[in-house]
């Protein structure tokens, strides 16, 4: 018979037991299977000395597996369990250990529902650790997704391009507009110039031609062109709908008849005002944008004509939707002396519309009376029935429509943002210097008296009060001119330098950064050592070499030269780029001929964080600490170039 040993692993055998006798087992719980065979009567004769031997190595056997387990302490378990009757089914049983029985002494014995706490709990374990990396591998592969799928923001890597358009068949004036055509996050270029090529017809003789052309803001390819049936006097592109951005519409002004809406992606032409309605006249200005007036969810426009007697002025009011006739033609008959002003609309802070137009004079007509005329009846949409009582108190004696703003000599009229207020004022160029007017009840904020002021001022910051300021550009002798700053709250010269330029009139920009300052960039010939030193400098000779020159307010004693060109400057805009705050500086040049004719039409474009790190620093005066290349170069490269926040 074989008796099994729990510490060995193996069975134990008895010489005093045949192979048919019954065994039993031992188990943890004791000597009960020794007691059942040697109570049990098939174990054959008795032997003292075999038997004695045999109790004795299995009461060894057995003392050592009560020890191991906790043994049994007054007849009772360590559990303090009785002994339990000795039967098969125990025995049976007793070779399945229960987990209390192996618990060792001194330990609390862990209850059944234990084994269900850790089984649940590891569940739970394996579920949270199966959703966190279910997680974990979705985001992964969604960043991946969104890496190579999704296109990131063309970074503008083309600091400066310059294009060449071929040869310029004349044409005096130089549209050039800035607009992002292809939602791409930068401005691209838009401009109208007149070309000539061989006609097919009456003998192959040449005709003058028009085209309007949009070039990338990113490298200067052509997106696309259009030809026009005349040259274009302005090119404005806007969104028509209030509150939409999905089309961006072109309007282009014809120096005759010609109206058109273009689609600004595509180039295609969405609509055209019928020349017929212009029969008698002339378009004498650019169109401007109106506010809704027939309720088709699109902003209105308005056109102004002139007949070939001067006093013949014409309002003639267009749907921005159809480029049809909103209502016919309205006229009035002025007398002026002087440049033509306008029209533009101006919008008081109470919301009342007014159109500022005149002849050496500024006159103002509200949308309601011309909107009453055209319909010819005696209602308004509501939004036009506002008035503005100071506004109102300028009419003259005899009730007339008209009301008369400002009249002395008037060159040019820019409306700019007022600080303290919704409205805007009205900043009035005239013969005898400058006149900022209060939008709010048209009285004189202040006067500047200076002479031979011919071009537009350009705002910009230039001092810390937050009111924009603004560079002038004044004739200054011969091949000369000076370069100043005007105060915007007090009307007072805040700087303002001599440069040598023998052209009239040249481009003036400025830029807005993101600490409320402005840089301001005029063309000048270049500031040599000697025309520094010298305080006249006028009857030099033409160098034929032009320079770009930007002014920070921060350093007012030192200009920066950003390039140079041989050409004439006709027209320049400044964009800004709001993904990489950087803005960019967008010219329009046309070469000259030895005889005096425009050549060839070229467009560039600089960006002017490149050019402030690049450009040559010029000294105009001695400073106290002087001040260093690198001290500049560090506050240059800080630069950031934002949106403009004012109107002009």
């Amino acid at each position: 018979m074989s008796l099994w040993s729990p510490r060995e692993g193996r069975p134990l055998e008895h010489p005093s037991l045949s192979t048919g006798t019954s065994c039993c087992y031992l188990d943890q719980r004791g000597s009960r299977g020794l007691q059942d065979w040697k109570k049990s009567p098939d174990l054959g004769e008795y032997d003292p000395l075999t038997q004695a031997d045999s109790d004795e190595s299995e009461d060894d056997l057995v003392l050592n597996l009560q020890q191991k387990n906790g043994g049994v302490k007054n007849g009772k378990s360590a559990l303090g369990d009785p002994p339990e009757p000795d039967s098969d089914a125990d025995v049976a049983g007793a070779s399945k250990p229960h987990l209390s029985e192996v618990t060792p002494e001194g330990f609390p014995s862990e209850p059944l529902g234990g084994l269900e706490q850790k089984a649940t709990s590891s569940l739970v374990s394996y579920v949270r650790t199966s959703v966190f990396l279910l997680t974990l591998v979705i985001s992964m592969v969604l960043v991946l997704l969104c890496a190579f799928l999704i296109p990131c923001p063309p970074r503008d890597l083309h600091s400066t391009w310059s294009r060449r358009l071929g040869s310029q068949g004349g044409g005096d004036l130089s549209p050039l507009e800035l607009a992002d055509v292809n939602r791409d996050g930068l401005r691209d270029v838009l401009l109208t110039f007149v070309t000539t090529r061989n006609g097919t017809e009456g003998g192959g003789g040449s005709q003058p031609t028009a085209d309007l052309v949009c070039l990338s803001g990113m490298n200067g390819s052509t997106l696309w062109s259009s030809p026009l049936p005349e040259e274009a006097q302005d090119v404005t592109c806007l969104d028509l709908i209030p509150g939409s951005v999905a089309k961006t519409i072109c309007l282009v002004t014809g120096t005759r008849k010609m109206l058109s809406a273009f689609n600004a992606t595509s180039g295609k032409i969405l609509w055209t005002l019928n020349p017929n309605y212009l029969s008698n006249g002339t378009l004498a200005a650019p169109v401007v944008v109106l506010p809704d007036l027939d309720e088709d969810g699109v902003r209105d426009l308005v056109v102004l004509a002139i007949g070939e007697l001067q006093p013949d002025l014409c309002f003639l009011l267009v749907s921005g939707r159809t480029g049809s006739p909103v209502g016919r033609p309205v006229k009035y008959n002025i007398v002026g002396v002087g440049n033509l002003i306008g029209p533009q609309v101006y919008i008081t802070a109470s919301g009342a519309v007014y159109i500022l137009f005149g002849f050496g004079n500024i006159q103002a007509v509200a949308l309601r009376d011309i909107f009453v005329q055209a319909q010819n009846r005696d209602s308004s949409p509501p939004s036009l029935q506002i008035e503005e009582p100071e506004w109102e108190k300028h009419r003259s004696v005899n009730l007339s429509e008209l009301i008369d703003v400002y009249s002395d000599g008037v060159e040019l009229l820019q409306l700019v943002k007022a600080p303290d207020s919704n409205s805007s004022s009205l900043l009035i160029t005239t013969r005898q210097g400058l006149v900022l007017l209060r939008g709010q009840d048209l009285t004189p904020h202040w006067k500047l008296n200076l002479q031979g002021l011919r071009s537009q001022p350009t705002p910009g910051y230039f001092t810390d009060d937050q009111t924009l300021d603004f560079l002038l550009q004044t004739q200054d002798g011969v091949g000369m001119k000076k370069m100043t700053v005007v105060d915007g709250s007090s009307g007072s010269i805040v700087w303002s330098y001599r440069v040598p330029c023998h052209v009239k009139e040249t481009p003036t920009t400025s830029a807005i950064t993101s600490d409320q300052k402005s840089v301001f960039l005029f063309w000048a010939e270049a500031l040599t050592a000697a025309s520094l030193s010298s305080d006249d400098s006028s009857g030099a000779e033409p160098s034929g070499l032009y320079h770009l020159y930007l002014l920070h307010p921060a350093f007012p004693s030192v200009l920066l030269d950003l390039s140079n060109t041989t050409g004439i400057v006709t027209a320049a805009e400044v964009g800004v780029n709001d993904i990489w705050k950087d803005a960019f500086y967008v010219t329009r040049t046309t070469g000259m001929s030895p005889e005096g004719h425009t050549t060839s039409l070229v467009v560039s474009k600089l960006s002017l964080r490149w050019g402030l790190m690049e450009g040559q620093m010029v000294q105009l005066k001695e400073t106290t600490p002087k001040i260093g290349r690198g001290e500049l170069r560090r506050f240059l490269s800080r630069i950031k170039f934002v949106d403009s926040p004012y109107q002009m």
